[in-house]
């Protein structure tokens, strides 16, 4: 089967290197010559935001998906005319990729999302109260194109662009489910994981399962997700990213129509891993076991701070040395500032074996580049 994927970042390369125990062939589209998928692919340099790029890239395709959501949607609902398989479909992925429809489709469907009003530009009416949190309609990703306006003499960073304005959750904790539905309609799901960020690049610091959570919690939870993929109406393996608040109840945050940063600890902690998963959805395959191992965890390899250039990863072989613990580089020959470049994934026998052992290796491990800027 020819298997086409919009992107060819790290989320496309671990798809690949897991099917390659199958046969296929797996086709990329980056706008990067040296993206993570360039060597591992049949790889097309071209921009999947670009309509006429993503129809010539996936007409003679049997199955086109994304590993980005920032996607033309006009292309792909050209290639669902002409009879390509597209999962998932292009209507999900348009209503996904812009947070003023994401929201609407929340309300519209009864799943818990913070209250919200969109505004159009930063000349309207506040009508939401302080403290609320801007998300840019479109073109946001990793914490980008999102920020707290804390009170009135915030106002003046607001970005001038269509936007939600949206209450902010008093958190307890970040939350996510990976869900996974074939063409046959059967569904799994993952263990709901927990994720710990980093408040200053805005990303995912730690992700670790299964979440410490109670029974009500992971009712709410599953009653989310069985109203997301009835009212998604597409086949696919979607991320719903939530906050547990301090009240106990569950809000959706926002959901990615795709594989997840807050999924990669299922590559040795699971039955299977989400990018298995994935791959019998693509193929319309028996979908594949989920449940966990025990406990286990994710770290975030990312660029540090004033480095730029040839990626040198310090302390790797420290880490390599260590027991039930694996590492996974992206194939980026460059580092920058915040740039995620790899993981590292550890399994542990309890939570405070895991947590104890994550925080040692994050203060093991340095991603700097060649040149030290010192």
């Amino acid at each position: 089967m020819k298997i086409g994927i919009l992107g060819g970042g790290q989320l496309g390369r671990m798809l690949i290197q897991e099917a390659l125990k199958y046969d296929d062939e797996f086709y990329t589209l980056d706008p990067n010559a040296d993206c993570s998928c360039a060597h591992i692919s049949h790889f097309t340099q071209g921009d999947f935001n670009q309509k006429d790029e993503v129809v010539n890239f996936g007409k003679d395709k049997d199955v086109v998906s994304i590993e980005i959501e920032h996607v033309s949607v006009e292309g792909l609902e050209v290639l669902e005319k002409q009879g390509v398989k597209v999962i998932p479909n292009s209507n999900i992925i348009k209503i996904i990729q812009q947070k003023i429809l994401q929201k609407q489709f929340y309300e519209q469907n009864d799943i818990p999302s913070p209250a919200f009003q969109v505004i159009l530009s930063k000349e309207e009416e506040i009508k939401i109260p302080f403290p609320f949190v801007q998300k840019l309609n479109t073109g946001g990703y990793d914490g980008k194109g999102v920020q707290v306006i804390k009170n009135e003499s915030d106002l003046n960073k607001m970005w001038d662009e269509p936007s939600v304005l949206e209450n902010l959750v008093d958190i307890d904790k970040e939350l996510s489910i990976i869900i996974a539905k074939n063409e046959s309609g059967e569904i799994k799901t993952f263990p709901v994981t927990e994720m710990i960020a980093d408040p200053k690049l805005n990303l995912l610091d730690f992700n670790i399962c299964p979440a410490q959570i109670s029974e009500d919690v992971q009712n709410q939870i599953q009653i989310i997700a069985e109203k997301f993929m009835k009212a998604a109406k597409s086949e696919g393996l979607f991320a719903i990213e939530l906050f547990l608040d301090r009240e106990g109840k569950i809000w959706v945050n926002e959901t990615a129509p795709r594989l997840h940063n807050s999924g990669h600890q299922s590559q040795e902690g699971n039955a299977n891993s989400q990018f298995e998963q994935f791959y019998r959805v693509l193929k319309n395959l028996p979908l594949a076991n989920t449940s966990d191992h025990g406990f286990s965890g994710m770290l975030n390899l990312v660029g540090e701070a004033n480095y730029t250039g040839k990626v040198k990863y310090e302390g790797i072989e420290d880490v390599l040395k260590l027991p039930n613990t694996y590492v996974h580089l992206y194939g980026k020959g460059d580092t920058k500032p915040g740039r995620k470049m790899g993981h590292i994934n550890v399994l542990a026998d309890s939570r405070e074996e895991l947590l104890e052992q994550l925080v040692a290796i994050k203060s093991m491990v340095r991603v700097i580049s060649e040149y030290d800027p010192k």
